[in-house]
């Protein structure tokens, strides 16, 4: 049976930045690793594996060294949009996109997965929560690289209230400089991938909220 998603408020989800290559995967993959160590130590809630160009076996192989990684820790593993190697390796869960199988039929056929939806609607966190997900990414909260429509802080501050109790992540353009004002807004935590891959802002934050 699967554990619900209880963390101590804020939430903080480390987003890997999807570079990861087949072809150069070996030397790429240690440095990964080392930040999700850091990330570790630190007290990183989440860590998605977002690395849409590996190839299943390469990706079983990363989720497989994470989950060792974490597994003295409080830190929970979810893989991007893989079901099934999320489960083959251990994972806790899986992030599932707009364009990913629906929240609904990976609930039924992973019931003891944890599902994280992402979203950029308050009627899209409704339906995720209805189908079963245990949480939601909401966003971009800030313009990120290729992303300029961002949500700003009052959508967010609406999503965090649209399914009362179900937990609501901000995502994008999250920092140093503005993850308070996220926080402020009452959603559950946040997720990043530049700052939270960035060793020196990562500590930065953990720090000032986890001590």
């Amino acid at each position: 049976m699967k554990e619900s998603l209880i963390f101590e408020a804020p939430i903080l989800c480390l987003i890997t930045p999807g570079d990861l290559v087949n072809e150069d995967f070996t030397s790429a993959f240690e440095r990964l690793l080392e930040t999700i160590r850091s990330a570790v130590s630190g007290g990183v809630s989440l860590i998605q594996i977002r690395e849409k160009e590996l190839s299943a076996k390469n990706l079983d192989r990363l989720v497989s060294q994470v989950v060792c990684i974490v597994q003295d820790s409080a830190t929970r593993i979810i893989v991007n949009d893989r079901a099934d190697v999320a489960a083959a390796g251990g994972a806790d869960g899986v992030q599932l996109t707009e364009v990913s199988l629906a929240v609904g039929i990976v609930r039924s056929s992973f019931p003891d997965l944890l599902i994280g939806a992402s979203t950029h609607s308050i009627p899209s966190i409704k339906t995720a929560a209805e189908q079963g997900a245990d949480f939601a990414l909401f966003g971009p909260v800030f313009p990120t690289p290729g992303k300029e429509n961002a949500q700003g802080l009052r959508s967010l501050a609406s999503a965090s209230k649209a399914v009362p109790g179900f937990p609501v992540l901000g995502v994008g353009g999250v920092d140093e400089t503005n993850y308070r004002q996220v926080l402020s807004t009452g959603v559950s935590g946040f997720a990043a991938i530049r700052s939270l891959n960035n060793i020196e802002s990562l500590r930065s934050i953990t720090v000032a909220l986890f001590g």
